[in-house]
């Protein structure tokens, strides 16, 4: 394997001998000389990297910052500099920029116009979440907002629908070659990864680089062997099975989101707050959970709901609950060159509720984040299923507040009592996010706020008033 073929800003390009963490952000600038695309702080958290990224699924914004170039392979990247036509015509939303005055020192700009370009493009008019993850301290949020309010009728222009048909004539599978640089593996194939990474059990498999591409671009860790698993179509996607969904480890996390809507509203709107658009459109279920981060977010839902993790080594497969798959701290229950390859979750819950807290609403690591699913009978509780992260150094249930519930009546009092056994659960450390004390009594609450929540309150900060 030794090349990598994309699209930038519609010329097709085709790399040889780069290292295979180096990112598209340095590739763009130092190599290419768009430095449009901006630098700053190289971890996914401002948005000033932002470039639209096609492929089949469609067009999404991402961060250029920890996108490292073999996950570009069979890819079209459009930067700021392709945002406007061939003819230098303006697209929509700088235009609307421009009458908005929506820039001041600029430095932010490009990343908010593809940003805004992308869900142009997309028909999304969610403005608020579309711009999460693009940061402005100069010119504030009223007039940007302004812009893409006033660009969303306008019709989408044609140069930005060409990647697209690009894609499906001329590159499909990244054309012909097919290759990643030394150093890297991109199996096609779940087989491939297995042989491989049974092989290479010391290996670094990057699913949506969101993590571990702070890996390189903050500790500057060489990460060689890797293997990069967007090429590998089996890991993605969501099937229905029975009453269950099947959801492979290299879903994304805008995917679930949506795919869950309809059937867990609690999780998906917990995951609107993950992170941010250009973070939800790379990074992966699986990568979530393989992470094993005690305040990753996933994994409270998933325990809450029951999930079954299934993981493949080699040619064997084994499945075991969620909650079991995390030992210690940044310690999983997986052996040497085993991966996890899908989890299978109930499709209904009516009674699940995820409350996230965290010091901003939008893109924010959460200080503890709990997932609730109560089953209540004739008034009795007859199943509970209680799990936190941020409490433990694992995502971790609350054994004795569930005992305290099962068996009882769904009142105040006992949910009262249940809270108070959390002290039983959980020692909570304190950090910059929160005090041990404070998640202590937050868990709790939000038990308080769960049993209010299922009688019909209002208990969403964006529902209840001063």
């Amino acid at each position: 394997m030794s090349s990598i073929a994309f699209l930038v800003n519609g010329t097709p390009v085709r790399i040889a001998g780069e290292a295979p963490t180096r990112t598209l952000l340095d590739w763009l600038r130092e190599t290419r000389g768009l430095c449009g695309t901006k630098e700053a702080c190289c971890e996914g958290d401002c948005g000033a990297c932002t470039v639209m990224v096609t492929d089949e699924t469609g067009s999404k914004a991402m961060n250029a910052c920890i996108l490292f170039l073999p996950q570009l392979h069979g890819k079209a990247v459009r930067t700021v500099e392709g945002i406007p036509g061939p003819d230098g015509a303006l697209h929509p939303v700088q235009q609307a920029m421009i009458d908005h005055h929506g820039s001041q020192c600029g430095f932010c700009t490009p990343g908010f116009v593809v940003s805004m370009a992308a869900a142009h493009l997309n028909g999304d008019r969610n403005h608020d979440d579309v711009l999460a993850g693009n940061l402005c301290r100069c010119t504030g949020y009223a007039p940007i907002i302004r812009a893409a309010e006033a660009a969303a009728q306008a019709p989408v222009p044609a140069w930005m629908t060409a990647d697209a048909a690009f894609l499906s004539a001329k590159i499909s599978s990244g054309g012909p070659g097919g290759e990643a640089p030394p150093a890297a593996y991109r199996p096609t194939t779940a087989d491939d990864l297995a042989d491989w990474y049974l092989a290479h059990p010391d290996a670094t498999l990057v699913a949506g680089a969101t993590d571990v591409g702070l890996w390189v671009t903050k500790q500057l860790r060489d990460l060689a062997p890797v293997g990069f698993l967007n090429g590998v179509a089996e890991l993605r996607g969501i099937q229905a099975q029975g009453d269950q969904f099947r959801i492979g480890a290299m879903t994304t996390i805008a995917e679930l989101r949506s795919a869950m809507a309809p059937h867990h509203p609690s999780f998906a709107e917990m995951l609107r707050r993950f992170a941010s658009a250009q973070v939800r459109n790379a990074a992966t279920i699986g990568g979530n959970i393989a992470n094993g981060s005690p305040i990753g977010d996933g994994p409270p839902a998933l325990i809450a709901l029951g999930a079954v993790l299934h993981l493949r080594r080699g040619a064997e497969r084994r499945s075991l609950p969620l909650e079991d798959f995390f030992l210690d701290y940044r310690k999983q229950d997986r052996r040497p060159g085993e991966f996890v390859e899908a989890l299978t979750l109930p499709a209904k819950a009516p009674a699940l509720r995820i409350y996230k807290l965290s010091k901003r609403f939008d893109q924010d690591i959460s200080a503890v984040c709990g997932g609730l699913n109560v089953t209540v009978e004739n008034g009795l509780v007859t199943g509970a299923r209680i799990a936190f992260g941020g409490m433990a150094g694992i995502p971790k249930r609350a054994a004795a507040a569930e005992a305290a519930l099962l068996g009882q009546g769904w009142s105040a009092e006992t949910v009262a009592r249940a809270a108070a056994a959390m002290t039983q659960d959980f020692t909570p450390l304190s950090d910059m996010r929160a005090s041990a004390g404070y998640r202590m009594e937050t868990a709790q609450a939000m038990l308080t706020r769960y049993f209010h929540d299922l009688a019909g309150a209002p208990v969403s900060v964006l529902e209840v008033a001063p």
